[in-house]
């Protein structure tokens, strides 16, 4: 029988690597939906390569447009996912992966919980802002949740039954980014096209910034803390300029484990549609030079502040990840705007998780996506007061 399959945010890069994967295997899949904000072209070649009938596409131009161009065709368009509800029967799904980025993800995940048996999210800032919201429907609605960023994946992985009592450690790899070796003197001077050039990785502009001032990090931690119901005390940053090793656990009956794997996002999406050891994938031979040389050592806290943050974060989960998701990302839009430089992202963000006016969202649990919707928006307003 087919897998029945929903991809959210299927023309960006996470998306776009699902379905390289699902090629080679079409005649096992079904996708019942596919969703975009505006890549209309990328979104036809995909409808035409899997015949998907019932699509979802959000930035109103982008709607009427392709509605124009599939109007002879028997698919469904969507302008939002208000009405999804009328695609699925009384059967789950198979696996939803929602592949969009930011905060835009919140919704779609909260919306399609309930239709499928498992959803593996790609999203930070969803998982940041609003866990406390997404677990309740897990629950409720009994889905399996699958992490799909490599490190979290590979925590997932490497955990296999333990309980966090049994965990003494957890380490999340980081390969510091393109200024990893740069001096400190330095980072007063770094371009947009310098913060763009990663070692290691392909990726969006923002997540790409984000891995520049290690914030991406501070996100890991928090996410890890929150999908694994960890201490932060059990969590730790290691710089790890190969992004060959992913994790570290050291459990505390003497045994660690680590998972490596390519710096390959196929890898982590590949194993969280199929079961352990269900298909085969092609990747490169184990690289022994790597091994040999796997270089951890610890954040350079000068070079990059943001890891402080991790102390000032609340306990529990509270409003203030989102005050912290929403000025990160409108620091990082003024430095690619060339509004601020480099080292303001972080100077600003320090400054602000001590102010007053945001600090005290720490004491605010979230109750509904209304209120991160609301909040994200008062943020954004108030850096753009702060810094320009």
């Amino acid at each position: 029988m087919k897998k029945k399959i929903v991809l959210l945010g299927s023309t960006g890069s996470i998306g776009k690597s699902f379905l390289n994967i699902l090629k080679k295997d079409k005649k096992n899949c079904d996708i019942l939906l596919l969703s975009a904000n505006r890549n209309i072209n990328e979104l036809l070649k995909q409808l035409k390569i899997f015949k998907v009938r019932n699509i979802v596409i959000r930035e109103k131009k982008s709607f009427l447009k392709i509605k124009k161009i599939l109007k002879n065709k028997k698919i469904n368009i969507y302008n939002n996912y208000d009405s999804i509800h009328k695609i699925f029967n009384k059967k789950k799904v198979d696996y939803i992966l929602n592949a969009i980025s930011g905060l835009d993800g919140l919704s779609p995940t909260l919306k399609t919980i309930r239709f499928t048996k498992n959803i593996a999210i790609a999203n930070k800032e969803s998982i940041i802002c609003g866990w406390s919201l997404i677990k309740k429907e897990l629950d409720k609605f009994k889905v399996k949740f699958i992490p799909v960023d490599s490190e979290h994946f590979s925590i997932w992985s490497l955990i296999d039954g333990a309980k966090n009592i049994n965990i003494e450690k957890v380490f999340i790899t980081a390969s510091g980014g393109p200024f990893n070796k740069l001096t400190l003197s330095k980072f007063k001077k770094i371009t947009i096209k310098q913060a763009l050039k990663h070692p290691n990785w392909k990726m969006g502009k923002k997540i790409t910034i984000d891995s520049a001032t290690l914030m991406n990090k501070v996100f890991e931690i928090i996410e890890a803390k929150k999908i694994f119901n960890y201490k932060y005390s059990q969590l730790k940053i290691l710089i790890h300029p190969a992004s060959y090793v992913h994790a570290i656990i050291k459990f505390n009956n003497g045994l660690t484990k680590m998972l490596i794997h390519d710096t390959n996002m196929k890898i982590p999406i590949f194993n969280s549609f199929y079961s352990k050891f269900e298909k085969k994938i092609q990747t490169q031979k184990l690289n022994f030079n790597l091994l040999n040389k796997l270089n951890f050592t610890n954040v350079d806290t000068a070079k990059f502040p943001v890891v402080k943050i991790l102390k000032k974060m609340p306990l529990n989960d509270s409003l203030f990840e989102t005050v912290l998701v929403s000025a990160n990302d409108k620091l990082v839009d003024l430095f690619l705007k060339k509004k601020i430089t480099f080292n303001q992202i972080s100077t600003f963000l320090l400054k602000i998780i001590k102010m007053k006016e945001f600090t005290k969202f720490k004491r605010f649990k979230v109750k509904n996506i209304e209120e991160i919707i609301k909040l994200n928006s008062y943020v954004s307003l108030k850096i753009n007061k702060l810094t320009i």
